[in-house]
């Protein structure tokens, strides 16, 4: 146990500190704290790490991070939505996405071709952009072969772009698998059901990427997650983790509430009625949004192994 501290500000205190002082403050700023030990800890265990998140964290400028989190070597698989590739692809290619207003006049918004999320804004064209970029990479993969798994066409992908910020560059040159459970949700299965169209022996097949989720760790590694938001990715990674023993460490992330019954809202401490997150894991789940409170915890944690020589 410990007491109630006042966090106060001194000159050229450190984002390490900062969190350190957060973590005597109260409520989620306890959760901050511990979420940061327990990422360090992922990392000096070896844990082999998986990071799921939603598509709208893409959009938003985390997608940087993620990146340079797998370009580090702290992330070992991700599991996300096709909003996620769709748009790190077309920011590989120079799109630049908006900071709007949550208050816009969306009618006025769809008129001009804008389409929000929450206060961040894509254009038609930069949909239209990317459909004129995957066809001809779509193109190039069926040369090889028509039957591909979607952590397969994912990785070909990211060897084809060329921004060291790319989620999927970074990946594809790591040899870190991107898992797309849900790779038809989104522009870009539409453009998948049209190239099939025209050649209708092209499958992505989704169940050759399951099996290659569930076997890509085992009972003896230690597991760690990373869990941004909550749906389909949350889920793909909890469940691999519960057919090879559960979690030994889990940080969830997310503003949904666990008295929805929701996936994105169910916390470290429900999982572990699955057996998703074994009875003595080092979990935490913070309530809270990921553009505020991840930043902190990465780039403290980022801090520490540097610190310690752990990067």
């Amino acid at each position: 146990m410990e007491y109630v501290k006042d966090i106060l500000w001194t000159p050229g205190i450190s984002l390490q500190d900062t969190v350190k002082a957060l973590g005597s403050v109260g409520f989620q700023s306890v959760e901050l704290r511990r979420a940061v030990e327990v990422v360090v800890r992922m990392r000096k265990e070896g844990a082999k790490v998986f990071l799921t998140f939603t598509s709208n964290m893409a959009t938003s400028g985390l997608r940087g991070l993620f990146a340079q989190l797998i370009e580090l070597g702290l992330v070992h698989a991700v599991v996300t939505t096709v909003g996620s590739v769709e748009e790190d692809i077309m920011k590989a290619h120079g799109e630049r996405f908006l900071v709007g207003s949550f208050h816009s006049d969306d009618v006025e918004l769809h008129e001009k071709g804008m389409n929000r999320v929450g206060n961040l804004m894509i254009t038609n064209e930069s949909y239209a952009r990317f459909e004129d970029l995957l066809l001809p990479m779509l193109s190039k993969l069926y040369g090889r072969k028509a039957r591909w798994s979607s952590v397969e066409l994912l990785r070909e992908l990211g060897l084809m772009l060329k921004d060291e910020r790319s989620i999927l560059f970074q990946a594809a040159r790591k040899g870190v698998p991107v898992f797309c459970p849900a790779i038809t949700d989104g522009a870009m299965g539409f453009h998948l059901y049209l190239f099939q169209q025209k050649h209708p022996d092209f499958v992505v097949d989704v169940v050759q990427d399951f099996k290659e989720l569930i076997t890509w760790t085992s009972h003896d590694d230690k597991k760690g997650l990373v869990a941004l938001g909550g749906g389909v990715s949350k889920h793909h990674a909890i469940l691999a983790a519960l057919l090879t023993g559960g979690l030994d460490y889990a940080l969830y992330l997310s503003t949904a509430r666990y008295t929805s019954g929701s996936m994105s809202g169910a916390t470290t401490q429900e999982a572990k009625s699955w057996g998703k997150i074994k009875d003595d894991a080092d979990a935490v789940t913070i309530n809270g949004e990921a553009s505020v409170f991840f930043p902190l915890i990465a780039l403290s944690a980022l801090e520490q192994l540097h610190e310690e020589g752990l990067l």
